[in-house]
Order: C-alpha cells, then structure tokens, then sequence
C-alpha cells in the first residue's frame, strides 16, 4: 500500500499538485486519470522520489518515504518496477538482455539463476523463445510485454506504468491491461497506472483517482463512474458517444438489478 498525505508541488509560480491525498491499495490495479496538465504525472514522479513534494508525506506500507535517508529510498527502489510510457527498451540489447538489466544491476546471483529468471518472466508474458531478437525485430504489443518482463523480473511489491497503452491498437491494449491486472492479483502488487485510456479506466479501474488542476477531483471504482453525478469527471470520462452509451447500458442494468 501506498498512501499520500496533502502533497503539494510547483515549479515557480506555478501549483502543479495543490494538497492532494490518496491510498493506492495492495493487490489493485490503482489508475491516476486527468487531463493533461492535471499533475498526474508529477505526482508519479513525486511517488518515485523523482521529484520533491514541497509538502505532504509519501508512506509505503508504514513507513515514510518523505524522511528515508537516500540509502534506504535505495533499497525500496529494488521493490519498485517500471514501465514506462514507449517502453524505453536498450535497441542494443537482445529481450533477453534488456529483461536481464535490472538483475545485472542490483542482484549478485549467477548467470545461471538470471537466465532461468529470465525465462520465467518470458513465459508469463507468453513471450517464450523470444530471448535473442532485438526490438526492432519484434511489434509494439511485444515490446510493452517485455516491459513489463522488466518490470517485474525483481519481484517488486509497487509497480508504475505510465501510459502503458500508448501507440497500441484497441485489442492489444486490451492484452496488455489483462497482463497487467492479472499479475497485480497474482503477485498481489501495488500497481499505478497513469493513463487517458478511457477502455483501461473502465475495464480494470478497481481504485480510481480522478485529478483537475492539481486536486483531487473524485475518487472509486469503474462501476461507480457508471452513477457518478461529477459534471468534471463525466465530461472527462463519457466525451465519445460510444462510452455514453456504455454508460446508459450500465446504469439500465443496475436499475434492473
């Protein structure tokens, strides 16, 4: 669990965050939503220590990120898996090697034991002998798979997607929403994920953070956008007529209940 307490952040004169709290729940698949511009993605940052909050506390599982000394924010980033927005693969690198980074990096185990790793994380993103090609060779959807090998090759606790459907087509991305929901349950991980897929927020939006303009705006769940009466967050949400009509569709079937 992650939870955040009255963060505020701006970069001159601008306010970026103004005092904004949550709880990102463990085993959830938590998505920070907004328009650009809303702070989402400082906030992101902010969670990583990639930013400063000016004020406000960050506390993972009870303990206060805010005030770790730098070797114990160290430490907790080996439990912190990444996925980044356009993958950020190494085009150098083999999958093999580009998904062995992070055990090169911060583990001392044999070639042996990262190798066999390696392939354990191939085979549940359903990526199996794809250890030699290099990222040109393989499409988009392969690639955000092997992200998210990356990601989770050191069996972290907190994983942060930003943007993990961008670039992909509608069924890819639904792939890829599906990877990632299971792998929060089955490794019961506190996932993050920053994202303006509208599919994404309804689909797998178990803990929902909605920002504007800095602020919490409205917090829930994917079933309770369906009912929300927010003008901010149904403009937001319900812009094309498709998901306006998802809307009518599930507020018919909840009155049928």
């Amino acid at each position: 669990m992650i939870e955040f307490k009255n963060i505020s952040k701006k970069f001159g004169d601008k306010v970026v965050l103004n005092n904004v709290s949550h709880v990102l729940q463990t085993g959830k698949t938590n998505l920070i939503i907004g328009t650009s511009g809303s702070g989402k993605t400082v906030l992101q940052k902010c969670l990583v220590g990639l930013f400063e909050p000016d004020e406000g506390e960050i506390i993972y599982d009870g303990v206060s990120f805010t005030t770790m000394t730098e070797d114990d924010r160290k430490m907790l980033r080996q439990q912190i898996g990444m996925l980044f927005q356009g993958s950020a693969l190494f085009d150098s690198m083999t999958v093999e090697d580009n998904i062995k980074f992070p055990l090169d990096m911060f583990t001392n185990l044999s070639n042996t034991l990262k190798l066999k790793r390696v392939n354990e994380v191939l085979d549940r993103v359903n990526l199996v002998g794809s250890n030699k090609k290099f990222p040109s060779e393989i499409s988009g959807g392969m690639k955000k798979r092997v992200g998210i090998a990356r990601a989770i090759v050191l069996n972290p606790k907190f994983l942060f997607c930003d943007e993990p459907n961008s670039g992909l087509d509608p069924q890819t991305s639904l792939l890829i929403d599906k990877l990632i929901s299971d792998i929060t349950h089955e490794y019961k991980m506190t996932t993050i994920i920053n994202t303006h897929d509208m599919n994404s927020v309804m689909e797998i939006g178990e803990s929902i953070l909605y920002m504007k303009d800095g602020k919490t705006e409205w917090t829930g769940n994917s079933n309770d956008i369906i009912f929300s009466e927010n003008v901010n967050l149904n403009n937001f949400i319900f812009a094309s007529t498709f998901l306006q009509g998802a809307k009518r569709l599930r507020m018919m079937e909840g009155g049928n209940k």
